[in-house]
């Protein structure tokens, strides 16, 4: 599957983060500092036991218009 996520704060990156760690397709816009730390580091999510999870995304972008073509 091709998703992407317009906004990955509290409930984009948690969606976000989940698929991409299940083989999704996963493309994330933001911007400012959470683009630049999603483009350089993937999402990072840290669980409530304090577990952290670390997704590569396919692209992040932060404007709409570059992420091309979502559906396949």
């Amino acid at each position: 599957m091709k998703v992407c996520v317009v906004g990955a704060g509290a409930i984009g990156g948690l969606m976000g983060t989940k698929l991409a760690l299940s083989g999704e397709e996963v493309t994330v816009i933001d911007q400012g500092a959470h683009f630049q730390a999603i483009q350089e580091n993937g999402l990072k999510l840290i669980w409530q036991d304090s577990t952290e999870y670390v997704a590569e995304v396919a692209k992040a972008m932060d404007k709409v218009k570059d992420a091309g073509v979502q559906a396949r």
